[in-house]
């Protein structure tokens, strides 16, 4: 099992990374901020203007530590991977598969983000007592998850994905506490431009679990690039998009309604700006990173493995069962599914 390394989410603008012998370095105004060892070090985030050395990036390749860069506000840019591992066998069968026979596993990842989102709502209704509408749209959820297991085609597929994620979303402005709901209130999901508060956290956790799981995909070998659920699109990596629904309701969802409903996170911690887009500011970009951090060094038992597994190794875990399945080693990929 892959040991959970530390992530450095570097958010102070006009940090200045670089390399000293065997360790890196952050500087911040010219002043040594922190001094780490390279193998402490799993993945790099950096946000905004923050500078990294030709010589640490080399470093970072070499030394197999994802580096990865996004906007001030969240959006993801581009990242720095070191050499591939694994080997062409591999990648060719998952070229494969996607061409010609992706349904098993597009159905297999549907059928674990409608479960795990009804899993939401179940957990709603037992920490806060009943709820009529919530209570409908799992029963909305239950229907289309039965109708799911029938579906032989990725459009038939796709569209019952849509059409939970509705019923799903729809009940979402549900799971917020009266106490905060005037200042988070949620109507529908909205991404390229985020347009409200809820969906600003949601955007911002996703960007950054999905290249989690990118990081994972290229670390066991297999082309993030090529997904079986998500269409092919230049500059997008489908198979993260598609393992990413599995994390969607239970790992990121949750920790959006967490720092809301414990107030963690207020409605003065954001700008809109005159399009309309909501951002997060800088410095409460670090709470939402502590906090996820935090989430991932909790454990819990993987329904396949049946082991305690630190969350933020499931990425690695599933990327690792996925290439199993890819290599024959496994009859069906089993996809993240919480006991």
């Amino acid at each position: 099992m892959k040991k959970l390394k530390n992530s450095l989410y570097i958010t102070r603008q006009g940090a200045y990374l670089h390399k000293e012998r065997e360790t890196l370095v952050i500087e911040v105004e010219h002043e040594k901020a922190m001094q780490v060892p390279i193998h402490a070090i799993q993945a790099i985030y950096c946000f905004g203007n923050v500078m990294v050395s030709p010589f640490l990036i080399g470093f970072c390749g070499e030394n197999g530590v994802h580096l990865a860069f996004f906007t001030e506000y969240g959006r993801f840019l581009g990242r720095m991977q070191g050499k591939q591992t694994g080997n062409v066998l591999l990648r060719k069968a998952q070229y494969n598969v996607a061409e010609s026979s992706p349904e098993k596993i597009a159905r297999n990842i549907i059928a674990a983000k409608i479960s795990n989102s009804r899993s939401v709502l179940y957990r709603h209704l037992r920490n806060h007592g009943e709820n009529p509408s919530v209570k409908q749209a799992i029963t909305q959820i239950s229907s289309a998850l039965n109708r799911l297991q029938r579906a032989e085609n990725l459009d038939l597929i796709r569209g019952i994905e849509g059409e939970a994620a509705a019923f799903y979303f729809g009940v979402f402005n549900e799971l917020i506490l009266p106490a905060v709901e005037a200042d988070f209130a949620f109507s529908t999901r909205s991404r390229r431009p985020p347009l409200d508060r809820t969906n600003a956290l949601l955007s911002f956790i996703y960007s950054i679990v999905g290249n989690d799981i990118s990081a994972a995909l290229q670390g066991v070998g297999l082309d993030p690039q090529v997904g079986f659920l998500h269409l092919d699109r230049p500059g997008r990596d489908s198979l993260a998009q598609d393992v990413l629904e599995e994390f969607r309701a239970w790992y990121a969802d949750r920790l959006v309604l967490s720092l809301i409903n414990r107030k963690q996170i207020k409605a003065n911690d954001f700008v809109i700006e005159a399009s309309g887009a909501v951002k997060l500011k800088d410095d409460v970009r670090k709470t939402v990173l502590v906090a996820l951090q935090n989430r991932k060094q909790e454990t819990v038992m993987h329904p396949y493995l049946n082991e305690e597994v630190p969350i933020g190794l499931l990425p690695h875990v599933q990327a690792m069962l996925l290439a199993r399945h890819l290599r024959g080693d496994l009859a069906e990929y089993p996809p993240f599914v919480p006991r």
